[in-house]
């Protein structure tokens, strides 16, 4: 404890990822206490409060690092646990908007697991912590104190109802479902504002076995995405090889083009999209689940930070936005947010006054950039629903499109893509010099036709068998197992090269 005694004390409210993040933080400060309604599980299984959770998952190395700071060593816990640390664009297959993006050198890196598996991993690294514990099959009810100061929640517990629990500091991080607008309201705080995007998508996720082989060639991530500026709806479809040699299978549809939950649809679905490679790739794997589907995906924001909050009270998480999953912000969001507010915490400490207000300003900043990546996305399909893009989106909108272009034959603007979809850099970073200058250069001349997939892969996948096999042939880099050289002079130092002194970066 970094405190003089008598010691502090936090209640987290939720312990899903932004929860257990939260508690991490916390715990250098105060004794720490986490209430959830479920039951957790003592390894990677699924649980009723995280529906989410049957679909496929994306930590971004922008999250794996800002949660290896809170939590040294856990990229290798989740790799020990069977979790893939994934080089982008090495072992990826994706088809943009613009089209498919070569397969260069480590740029960045994913960590592929299902989302029991990272939960878990993580749960155990923080149950560990002195300190913390854990309150299960329990509902925080209200919260108590006044419009000045929340000083504690009420809760109901397995033993008692109506449970006072007395704290220095309460963290909402209950998720999508979070009452904390009502609990505000409640104590006086008044009405705080909620901003909506909707575009009406559906998720639906299958599991199947991988091709025997597979996991050994590392086989990449396969996934086509769909093309906003088509008035059409938005459908993608996404394979991921987790743990335990399967493979998570994800299509999403927005309104109008939504998948079911019909099993016999499942395929034919993923194959009527805009490349039918991952259809392809699933036709006569063995199914090891059902088709899980998930609706109510819209992206909301509530905007604690411009309210009149009372101190001794933040919110973290999906609590604060939540976003269409397909951009896998989320967890990454949450991450970097609590390194803010544990900054703030080292300088200032947890009984400064107005800490709450101040933290719930320190993670503004990310859950605003994330929220724009994705509504001035989702916002131009069909039937969308919600906040209209600011003036100048339009611009902003047609240089991002040709920096996306240009992703599809130059290494440099590869990299300043992948830096920012995978949060290691604000979106501005668009905007600098050095990527400026690849943009006006851009254009689609000698961006491949087909899904670059390596012959060893395409033979492990059974597509060199008929007119899938002969569609994808002859297709892919001469090499995709290591850096591929510059195409141009400067490139390298635009490129965003993994930094060999990044001990996650550089970690297998």
């Amino acid at each position: 404890m970094t405190q003089s005694s008598p010691p502090r004390r936090a209640v987290v409210i939720g312990g899903s990822m932004a929860g257990l993040l939260a508690a991490a933080v916390l715990a250098e400060h105060a004794t720490v206490t986490i209430i959830d309604a479920d039951t957790f599980p003592d390894s990677p299984a699924p649980r009723r409060g995280l529906p989410q959770g049957r679909h496929v998952h994306v930590m971004w190395s922008g999250g794996a690092r800002a949660i290896e700071e809170i939590l040294p060593g856990i990229t290798g816990d989740w790799t020990a646990a069977g979790a893939i640390r994934r080089s982008l664009p090495t072992d990826l297959v994706t088809k943009t908007a613009q089209g498919w993006i070569p397969r260069y050198g480590e740029k960045q890196f994913n960590v592929s697991c299902s989302r029991d598996l990272l939960d878990s991993v993580v749960r155990s690294r923080v149950n560990a912590l002195e300190g913390v514990t854990t309150l299960e099959r329990s509902r925080v009810r209200s919260l108590e104190g006044t419009a000045a100061r929340v000083t504690g929640v009420r809760v109901d517990t397995p033993d008692e109802e109506g449970a006072l629990i007395s704290a220095d500091l309460v963290v909402d991080a209950s998720g999508r479902g979070s009452r904390a607008r009502t609990w505000l309201r409640e104590l006086g705080a008044g009405d705080i504002r909620q901003a909506e995007v909707d575009s009406g998508l559906v998720y639906a996720t299958r599991i199947f076995e991988a091709p025997a082989g597979a996991h050994a060639l590392g086989f990449p991530i396969v996934n086509v995405q769909s093309d906003p500026r088509v008035p059409v709806p938005g459908q993608t479809a996404t394979i991921v090889p987790i743990e335990n040699g399967q493979w998570q299978a994800t299509l999403s549809g927005t309104r109008g083009g939504q998948p079911t939950g019909d099993p016999e649809q499942f395929i034919p679905f993923a194959k009527s999209i805009r490349d039918p490679i991952v259809g392809e790739l699933l036709e006569g794997r063995e199914p090891l689940t059902d088709v899980a589907v998930t609706q109510g995906t819209a992206n909301r924001r509530v905007y604690f930070e411009k309210a009149d909050l009372p101190d001794g009270f933040f919110a973290v998480g999906d609590s604060v936005a939540t976003f269409n999953p397909l951009y896998g912000q989320g967890m990454t969001v949450a991450a970097k947010g609590l390194l803010a507010v544990r900054a703030l915490l080292r300088a200032k400490g947890l009984s400064h006054p107005g800490f709450g207000r101040e933290a719930q300003r320190a993670i503004a900043p990310q859950v605003g950039t994330a929220w724009e990546l994705a509504t001035s996305q989702d916002i131009l399909y069909p039937g969308a629903t919600g906040v209209k893009p600011r003036a100048g989106t339009g611009a902003l909108n047609a240089y991002v499109s040709r920096l996306m272009t240009g992703a599809t034959t130059r290494e440099a603007l590869t990299a300043a893509f992948l830096q920012v979809i995978t949060m290691s850099s604000a979106p501005t970073h668009w905007l600098s010099p050095s990527v400026v200058w690849q943009v006006l250069r851009a254009s689609d001349r000698g961006a491949l036709k087909a899904p670059p997939l390596t012959a060893a892969e395409r033979t492990v996948a059974g597509l060199d068998r008929g007119a899938a096999g002969s569609r994808s042939a002859g297709t892919a880099p001469t090499a995709v197992t290591g850096p591929v050289p510059d195409p141009e002079p400067g490139a390298g130092e635009a490129a965003g090269q993994a930094d060999p002194a990044d001990p996650v970066g550089r970690a297998r």
